[in-house]
């Protein structure tokens, strides 16, 4: 009789980067194998930008191979310790990106911005905002919840079902149907 191979053991990440704090370069690539397309993905939610994204996401996991010898599991998860380390970058990057724009603004001739361009942008914002506040009031508690967190929290969909204490499939299902009521509220036409 031939014998079946055993499933592959579950990865832990705790015990990886514990071998990347020792320098082991293999634990590291499948540390980054694990999690690389989810600090990738955070790091797209917060930027917005996909190459900035890019960016931010090996940034980060450089500093995680630097700095691995940091982590303390009394403190928390390896993932959850890496994501903060994305977060973080990926905030700073937005914070040095609306600097660079507040320098350029200030350094701009006056003649380049007028203040009834100012007046409508700011109207058209908040206008814009309101609008999509009313549409989240349509949704249901989970919907809104689910999304709230996902697009202004930065969480991704498993962070999100945990602090909701839901199923992920649940979690996800809610979020499109959430998503297609909001398109749909806020008038927005889908390409085909």
């Amino acid at each position: 009789m031939a014998r079946v191979p055993d499933a592959p053991a579950p990865v832990d990440a705790a015990a990886l980067l514990r071998a990347v704090a020792r320098g082991d370069e293999a634990a590291f690539t499948r540390l980054y194998d694990l999690v690389a397309p989810r600090v990738y993905g955070l790091a797209r939610r917060v930027l917005r930008d996909p190459a900035q994204a890019e960016e931010v996401a090996q940034e980060a996991l450089l500093e995680v191979w630097r700095t691995a010898t940091r982590f303390d599991p009394a403190r928390g998860s390896a993932t959850a310790w890496i994501f903060t380390i994305t977060h973080r970058r990926a905030v700073d990057r937005v914070r040095s990106e609306q600097a660079a724009l507040d320098r350029e603004r200030r350094l701009a001739p006056e003649a380049a911005q007028t203040p009834a361009d100012e007046v409508v942008e700011q109207a058209t914002a908040q206008l814009q905002r309101q609008q999509v506040r009313r549409c989240l009031k349509t949704l249901t508690e989970l919907q809104r919840e689910a999304i709230t967190l996902a697009y202004y929290g930065g969480y991704t969909y498993q962070q999100v079902a945990q602090l909701l204490g839901a199923g992920l499939p649940t979690v996800k299902t809610r979020m499109r149907d959430g998503l297609i009521r909001l398109r749909d509220c806020l008038g927005v036409e889908v390409a085909a």
